[in-house]
């Protein structure tokens, strides 16, 4: 859809009198008890839209400026004095809050720390102090909450002036509706402790905002403008709507991108969308109920709004259930009983194609995103839901007892915004995913989301903006993919590389290649020999043998949580996990995060005390957050072992659909690109033979993406031994392929993918195991005197 298109947003005739009433659900309140209530508050504002090439506006006066949708992400322009901004700024992001804890750290190691004014942004959820909003626990709900208690407050007591002919406005300084932004001054002494105490991390600045009484989230924020480096997380500095609302100015700045190994994946990622069947049920409900309450006190702006938004929402879900004619469709229908009805699969669709065949290519999004934006009609219609509920004592319910509502119609209706304005992509940037599985209790139902594909322009403009842009990580290589993925337009001679070997001397470590177990069967993790009894047995057998020889803290990394699973139920069948527990504790890396540093905590706990046993195991799943984000130097990791190869799912049709882009890259010229969409809507149905097809289809590009996905993945874990260069561990590749006569083709062999410190090292272990445990025995003998002395 083309963005500058001023197509009359209402093109088709909308019928009021084609949303009935939904005869299934209970209505929310009595007709009587309507007129009973005060309403007015929910009220949408008149909103006029021009006709021709115009953009809507409230009472005919208030102009839209430049276009972005009012999210949680972003916030509202800060009530404090404006600083002089400091010329040369440092930017430094890295994916996670640990990661970014650990840089502070060592940053107060140099002398750069007495040198330059440092500031460490982070999210709402890491930063409040204000425990009726953290109850929350959602980081949405925190956002919007936030977000609420600062609007209601100055829509009371904030006043606008006027500065000047060019008509710029700046808002007084006003209090706020958080009680820990009341006091102004509160916020002037946290800067002060700031520029006096040092670099401070997050957990730093939250305590320093506890003591105080003060808002440490927006303490920080008003301190970007004075700072020489302001460390942040991804999605501030990649996100342009987040670098907007924090005032973020790259210009002739200097960008760090710490973690880049995955730079491609994340930086698009921030750019998905995604509503749930649920999501847009109650979002869809919620309009509907609305517009039954308010429709004769709205002038004709509002109600055609409205009911375009009627319109999409009964057209996704529309296509969610499989329903062409509608006739499953009610305001809350039993949506997942329609979804077991009709065969169950994935289709992907381009944004095109999408909107042609739902009949909304005529719907202007443009401007119906401006007035989503404008109107605040969010807010309203979850305002006026909730109170609904509230004097309802619950939410409405069905005759069978349960509930219409799914979560919060705030995050529903924001999902629902994000989607539409995904759609106001390029058609070739992104495809829409079509996905009608049932709920389980592993994963959700029925959804819609976009994917974007390409990330080029959106990291071009972080490019042309600053003065240089630094990728650095320790799994880099191979960085052709990323170059050709994200900068392919970079001339060669504004391109520099820069790699240093190792500090940790070779007899620090030990990678073998370990191609049999104990019993002389050889370890073959692919996807159709990993589940064999035989197979998860002789892994068990493997680590028994381990327990002996290896001291201190061993850490074991499984593809993925599924597995995990698995082999951990298997030992327990067969009594191989009870032989291991009689010589080390044995910990599991949680799906929750928030149960990690418990974990974390008790498995620390095991190494330094580790009597009767002599240690512990963790159980780790590769791309989880252990295997990104936490070191374990010393004896928390004096052995990495990696279980075969996690290559991802080929039954993951988003991964699909990226390895076919990939595969796209580069070949403007050739006609040849393999066909691997069935029609103009693919249909798959999620069986890993299918997806195995299209990657063998691949010629170059998607097959070495796919590949990288994996090797990178691998790289990460075991780098999370061997932190410091006093530091030792073993690294045991378990699987045949890793072996280095298992296969002849030097392009898709694991080892060739390796760092180059571990491949200079990398050892190939026989077909006898009692060389495996030979070496690991002299290894740490030698390690363990080398210390001593």
């Amino acid at each position: 859809m083309n963005k500058d298109s001023h197509r009359d947003l209402f093109s088709r005739n909308i019928d009021e009198e084609s949303f009935p009433e939904n005869k299934e659900c209970k209505r929310s309140v009595k007709k009587n008890d309507v007129v009973d209530l005060d309403d007015n508050e929910f009220l949408l504002e008149e909103y006029e839209s021009e006709e021709e090439g115009g953009i809507g506006s409230l009472n005919s006066k208030r102009k839209g400026n430049k276009f972005t949708v009012n999210s949680s992400s972003e916030e509202e322009e800060d009530e404090f004095e404006e600083e002089e901004e400091v010329k040369l700024k440092v930017y430094f992001c890295s994916r996670t809050h640990s990661q970014l804890s650990q840089f502070v750290k060592e940053l107060r190691k140099t002398i750069f720390a007495n040198e330059m004014n440092v500031v460490s942004l982070g999210s709402r959820k890491n930063f409040c102090i204000n425990e009726e909003v953290l109850r929350l626990g959602n980081s949405t709900q925190i956002n919007e909450r936030c977000l609420e208690l600062q609007k209601s407050k100055k829509k009371e007591i904030s006043k606008m002036k006027n500065l000047g002919a060019e008509g710029k406005v700046r808002r007084t300084k006003a209090s706020s509706g958080c009680p820990m932004l009341r006091k102004h001054k509160l916020q002037k002494q946290f800067r002060d402790e700031i520029s006096h105490q040092g670099v401070l991390d997050i957990e730093d600045l939250v305590q320093l905002g506890r003591n105080i009484g003060t808002c440490p989230y927006y303490g920080s924020r008003s301190m970007i403008t004075s700072a020489d480096l302001v460390v942040l997380p991804y999605q501030s500095l990649l996100s342009k709507a987040s670098r907007e609302a924090l005032g973020l100015n790259l210009k002739d700045s200097i960008v760090i991108i710490d973690e880049a190994h995955n730079l491609a994946d994340s930086l698009i990622s921030m750019y998905d969308a995604k509503i749930t069947l649920s999501q847009l049920e109650n979002v869809h409900s919620h309009i509907e109920k609305y517009f039954g309450r308010f429709r004769s006190l709205l002038g004709p702006g509002n109600r055609r709004y409205i009911q375009t938004l009627l319109v999409l929402t009964r057209a996704f879900l529309r296509i969610l259930l499989n329903d062409k004619d509608g006739n499953r469709l009610n305001t809350c229908p039993d949506a997942e009983k329609g979804v077991r009805e009709n065969k169950t699969f994935d289709s992907s669709m381009a944004i095109n194609d999408f909107l042609f065949s739902l009949n909304i290519d005529n719907i202007n999004l443009i401007k119906l995103l401006q007035y989503i934006k404008e109107s605040n009609i969010m807010h309203k219609v979850s305002g006026y839901g909730d109170k609904m509920t509230t004097m309802q004592k619950g939410s409405a319910v069905k005759e069978n007892g349960e509930s219409c509502d799914h979560g919060s119609i705030l995050s529903g209706f924001q999902a629902l915004a994000n989607m539409l304005l995904s759609l106001t992509n390029n058609d070739g940037d992104g495809r829409i995913i079509i996905s009608r599985k049932r709920p389980s209790s592993s994963g959700q139902g029925a959804y819609l989301k976009y994917v974007m594909l390409t990330g080029e322009k959106i990291f071009s403009e972080i490019v042309h903006e600053a003065h240089a842009v630094i990728l650095a990580g320790g799994t880099l290589q191979p960085i052709e993919e990323t170059r050709e993925r994200l900068f392919p337009w970079l001339p060669s001679d504004h391109l520099h590389f820069f790699s240093c070997s190792h500090i940790v001397p070779p007899e620090s470590i030990l990678p073998l290649a370990v191609s049999h177990g104990p019993s002389g069967r050889s370890f073959d993790f692919s996807y159709g020999s990993r589940s064999s009894s035989t197979m998860m047995e002789e892994l068990g057998l493997l680590l028994c043998n381990l327990a002996t020889v290896i001291p201190e803290g061993i850490v074991v990394f499984f593809s993925s949580f599924e597995y995990e699973g698995q082999v951990y139920d298997a030992w327990k069948t067969s009594g191989i996990l009870e032989r291991i527990l009689k010589k080390k504790h044995i910990f599991r890396e949680p799906r929750k995060n928030t149960e990690i540093e418990v974990i974390l905590k008790k498995y620390k706990e095991a190494i330094d005390n580790p009597a009767p046993k002599s240690g512990a195991i963790l159980l780790a799943v590769v791309g989880g957050k252990i295997s990104e984000g936490i070191n374990f130097s010393d004896g928390m990791g004096r052995c990495i072992v990696m279980v075969g190869l996690p290559y991802p799912s080929p039954s993951d049709i988003e991964l699909l659909e990226r390895v076919k882009h990939i595969e796209s890259l580069g070949d403007t010229s050739s006609t040849e690109i393999p066909k691997l969409s069935i029609s103009e809507e693919e249909y798959y149905g999620g069986d890993v033979q299918s997806g195995f097809s299209i990657l063998r289809s691949c010629r170059r590009r998607g097959k070495e993406y796919y590949e990288n996905l994996c090797m990178k993945a691998v790289n990460q874990s075991i780098g999370r031994a061997i932190r410091h260069v006093n530091d030792y561990a073993a690294i045991l590749l378990v699987d045949i392929r890793y072996a280095s006569d298992s296969s002849k083709r030097s392009f898709s062999h694991p080892s060739s993918k390796l760092p180059q410190w571990i491949k200079e090292s990398l050892v190939s272990a026989t077909n006898n195991y009692g060389e495996v445990h030979k070496l690991l025995h002299q290894f740490f003998r030698f390690n363990k005197n080398r210390n001593c002395n």
